[in-house]
């Protein structure tokens, strides 16, 4: 297994680069924030970018906890990648994430000032400073089951992986706002969640009322109970189907929240809607 390391200061862009650089040098595997993506899906360990502190973010970058250095271990060992490109500050932290997951030292160091000129570094630096984004390698589909409650934006690219590739390649990643970010914690009030989920249920043909909304939080996403009625003589099964379908499109399009469930029962029958 060979090793390439990508390095460069923080919010210079090495996140935003990783994929092209993967796709130029033939890199099965990218770790980057304490993520390992392959073909663009996260494949084991959890970002950096939700952590509450700085140091935090750090300590989980290094794989410094034990259980997760042992898992992302035994990913690398099932995934069996010919090359790996690992994404850090410095010299130092690179080596330090390829000790704590048993990877050889890189073979070859590629800083970020290689492949990017001064302005748009610079203009990377200003992005992170003035607005906190960061870029994920990986879609917002992938992206989203390990995040909760940020702004994320998709991007596509489509590139050549050299000047003389006669074809485009897709290169999909995410852009987020982490929780750490200066400009400060992103959250969304609940009355604002339900309000959401409560009118994205009366848009359903088929739902007359709505008696109660509830949503349970956790790490992963957020979780929604509803009380609907529905209207008389329509099949329940489907029209329940089609409010948790809405409900959830609804929510997440609005929100950027991963919504992991939508409950809705039926607690009443209407002749009509109101």
């Amino acid at each position: 297994m060979e090793v390439i390391a990508f390095i460069g200061e923080s919010g210079t862009g090495k996140s935003h680069r990783a994929s092209l650089i993967a796709l130029q040098h033939n890199i099965d595997l990218i770790i980057d924030d304490g993520l390992l993506i392959q073909d663009g899906r996260i494949v084991a360990g959890e970002s950096a970018k939700r952590e509450l502190t700085r140091i935090g973010a750090v300590k989980r970058a290094i794989f410094s906890d034990d259980e997760e250095a042992r898992a992302a271990r035994e990913a690398l060992a099932s995934l069996t990648p010919q090359r790996v490109l690992i994404l850090g500050t410095s010299r130092a932290m690179v080596e330090r994430i390829s000790e704590r997951l048993d990877l050889p030292f890189p073979s070859n160091y590629i800083t970020i000032q290689d492949v990017a000129t001064p302005s748009q570094i610079m203009r990377a630096r200003r992005t992170r400073r003035n607005y906190g984004k960061h870029v994920i390698p990986a879609p917002t589909v992938e992206v989203k089951k390990t995040f909760s409650g940020y702004l994320i934006d998709p991007l596509k690219l489509f590139v050549r992986a050299r000047p003389d590739a006669d074809e485009e390649v897709a290169i999909e990643k995410s852009v987020v706002r982490p929780t750490y970010s200066s400009l400060g914690r992103f959250y969304i009030d609940d009355v604002v969640l339900l309000s959401i989920a409560a009118r994205a249920a009366r848009q359903v043909e088929g739902l007359t009322k709505v008696y109660r909304v509830r949503t349970q939080e956790d790490r992963d996403g957020v979780r929604i109970y509803m009380d609907v009625g529905v209207r008389y003589g329509l099949n329940v099964i489907e029209t329940l189907t089609e409010g948790q379908k809405t409900v959830k499109e609804t929510v997440e399009y609005m929100t950027a929240l991963n919504v992991l469930s939508v409950d809705v029962a039926a607690r009443g029958v209407t002749l009509d809607r109101p």
